[in-house]
Parts: C-alpha cells; sequence; structure tokens
C-alpha cells in the first residue's frame, strides 16, 4: 500500500487511547496568565496579535483585559487572516485601528510577518488566537512567521496557549514533505496535527532552529482526548466559515475540496457540511457515499444555492454531511472518500488534480481513480501516533 493510501487510512480504533476522565472546566492561557496577576510580562512593553478568539473565559476581549491590567504596558496590535474582528474572507486585509488607539497592523495585507518598524518599541509578542486543528489553516504559518520576526529582533515571545478544537489524540493525513512549506504548509506536520499552537510553537523552535525567546503559558485542565464540546469554553467562531465545533471537525477533510471546482457551503448556512455544484448528482454522489459505510457520519442527497463564493446563485447538486458519532469520525477519510466519490460521479467535470492542493500529497490523483475495491475503508494498518 503506497504513502498515501497509508496516511489517510482510518485511525478510529486509537479513539479510546486516552479515556476523558471528569474535568473541570479548561482556562485557556489567557486564563491562567490573569490568575498569574501578569507575572511572566511584568515591565513588559508588549504587542499582542489576536483576533475575536483572544477571549477570557468570562467573556472578555484580551485586549481589554490587557489594557485594564498595571503590570505592563500594551504598545502594538496585529491581526491574522480575517482581521481583528474575524469577520473579513478577502484577499487581502489593511491596517486599522482600534478603540483604544492602537493601530491594529495587519498580517494578511501588504506583509505576512511582523516588520522592524512594527515591533519597534516594543520586548515582547504575545499570540493569543484560536486554532482550528489543520495545516492549512493559517494561524499557525502566522505564529510561526512571528516567531521568526521576534527572533529576528531579540523579543521574547509568548503563546497563551488554546484547546485544539478537534482532539489533541488524532493525527490524520499526508505528512508535508521537507520543501514544500508554504503559508497553508508551515511545517512538515500531517493535516490532521493534533496539537495546539502552544506545542506547535516549541516545534517550530526546535525542528526550525530559530533560536526565539520562546514561553508558552499552558491551559489548566485540557486534556487531549477533550473535544470542544468537552472544554467548558464558549465557541467563538474561529474564521467566519467555521461556526460550529461539528464544521470544525468537518474542515480538515471538506476542505480538501476547495481548490477544485465544488461548492463546500461557502456562502450558505452550513459551510463544511454541504457539498456540491451544478453539473453534479447529488442522487448518484450519495449512492456512492452509501455503500461506503463511513464511520461516524451519514450524507443526505440535497440542491442548495451558494448566496456568495464559488457557484454563487447557482443551483447545486449535492449531499449534506451529518456527523452521527463525533469520536469514529475519520475527517481525513471522509472528505478523501468524497473526492473519489464525486470523481467517479462526475468524470471529467471534476477537477481531480487541483484537490492535491491541499493534500499536497503526488500520489493522490492516481490514487483517488482507483476501483472501489482499492479504497481503504474500514479498519488499517495505525498510520499516525498517539500525541503526547
Amino acid at each position: 500500500m503506497n504513502r498515501f493510501l497509508l496516511a489517510v487510512a482510518s485511525l478510529a480504533s486509537m479513539a479510546g487511547a486516552l479515556p476523558p476522565q471528569d474535568p473541570a472546566p479548561v482556562r485557556s492561557g489567557l486564563d491562567v496568565l490573569i490568575a498569574q496577576d501578569f507575572a511572566p510580562l511584568k515591565g513588559r512593553k508588549v504587542g499582542l496579535v489576536t483576533n475575536q478568539t483572544g477571549r477570557a473565559r468570562d467573556g472578555r476581549h484580551a485586549v481589554d483585559v490587557f489594557l485594564a491590567q498595571k503590570v505592563f504596558l500594551l504598545k502594538a496590535l496585529f491581526s491574522p487572516e480575517h482581521g481583528f474582528e474575524g469577520a473579513l474572507d478577502q484577499a487581502r486585509i489593511d491596517d486599522a485601528k482600534h478603540g483604544s488607539g492602537l493601530v491594529i497592523h495587519s498580517l494578511y495585507g501588504e506583509v505576512r510577518q511582523p516588520s522592524k518598524a512594527m515591533l519597534d518599541g516594543l520586548d515582547t509578542l504575545v499570540f493569543d488566537v484560536q486554532d482550528a486543528g489543520a495545516r492549512f489553516y493559517t494561524y499557525a504559518a502566522t505564529m510561526r512567521l512571528c516567531m521568526e520576526a521576534a527572533a529576528e529582533h531579540a523579543l521574547e515571545f509568548v503563546v497563551l496557549d488554546r484547546p485544539n478544537p478537534i482532539g489533541g489524540i488524532l493525527v490524520q493525513g499526508p505528512v508535508l514533505a521537507d520543501g514544500d512549506e508554504s503559508f497553508v504548509a508551515p511545517h512538515t506536520i500531517p493535516i490532521r496535527h493534533g496539537m495546539t499552537l502552544g506545542e506547535l510553537a516549541h516545534l517550530f523552535d526546535v525542528e526550525r532552529a530559530l533560536a526565539c525567546s520562546l514561553s508558552v503559558i499552558p491551559m489548566d485542565g485540557w486534556q487531549r482526548s477533550m473535544l470542544w464540546e468537552d472544554t467548558g469554553l464558549s465557541w467563538v467562531n474561529p474564521s467566519p466559515n467555521l461556526r460550529t465545533p461539528t464544521q470544525a471537525l468537518l474542515y480538515p477533510g471538506v476542505a480538501l475540496l476547495e481548490p477544485a471546482n465544488v461548492s463546500v457551503g461557502r456562502g450558505t448556512d452550513t459551510p463544511f457540511e454541504v457539498v456540491g455544484a451544478p453539473w453534479l448528482d447529488g442522487q448518484a454522489l450519495w449512492s456512492e457515499l452509501r455503500g461506503r459505510a463511513l464511520p461516524g457520519v451519514a450524507f443526505t442527497p440535497l440542491r442548495f444555492t451558494p448566496s456568495s463564493s464559488k457557484h454563487s446563485q447557482e443551483d447545486c447538486g449535492g449531499v449534506r454531511i451529518a456527523v452521527t458519532d463525533r469520536a469514529a469520525l475519520d475527517p481525513l477519510l471522509a472528505g478523501i472518500t468524497l473526492i473519489w466519490a464525486i470523481a467517479r460521479v462526475a468524470g471529467d467535470d471534476f477537477e481531480l488534480d487541483k484537490c492535491s492542493r491541499l493534500l499536497l500529497e503526488p500520489d493522490a490523483p492516481a490514487a483517488l481513480q482507483m476501483p472501489t475495491a482499492k479504497i481503504p475503508i474500514g479498519p488499517h494498518p495505525v498510520t499516525s501516533t498517539v500525541v503526547g
């Protein structure tokens, strides 16, 4: 079995590897920092990289928390893709001004890394952003670029850690090859990497030899077995089209279809829970998928019309994706099976080769055109490891 097929094999047998305890509610790194009376930042001149997800357990935004304390000085703000409010879904975002008068430097505009001028007068850069747990979600790439800038300009770099919303046990999908790094592939990790941003920061620092003066304020109460619903934390959309924990769980697999000529539900009320196109026969697709009996997920044929994004205002045939067992679901297997089934149903109407852009696996197009009997469904050899 080639590397691609092994990499996408199901890991459902590992789902119970670390059974959940009876946890107390999780406190984020920001909550822990507050409980420490901000001691790790005492006397610092701080720049904060954050967005709408940087909130304390009581709902206060990190910026408001930082401005209210008297231990250090908050001097600059930075925002990743989607902007400070997390409401923008566009190719470039300009700088803005916070209500406090501080400039919000966009790291998704003319530059994607803080410049020397942006960092002038700072001695510490703090990163507090909620990640989604998929390699191609760009917040980890922004963190890496910020770490590089901090190392270059001799700043301390502090990560306020937050949960991986899709858990910290299962690690799934092809591992990025050396040399293929990009803004949607910041390191040689699998697609579903099973790590928190604090853990990724340590990994980047060591494996990329960044020589960053790094510290991570860890969470309190988080366990690797937890999905978002287990944390007790309020859900804040990390981006405009990840509106629920269910969508976040499906995202690492369903988003693989985005580079191709299909809608993944952007412009609908349920992004990443529907897939379709004007040329796609939803009944035929459902029939192919029903025969695969994927664990933890069910499909229903439907028609939908996106109000924006791909196939805007066009009637699309496709399927609705329902998660029936969160612990059993393998989103990578579900997404790859969707790609395979659409290729079976639609043939040359489907831009199959473009699905490799996020998979970044050269064997994918050929493997996904294999006969039904060769598609890896069901129990498989373990192809990743438990993190931690």
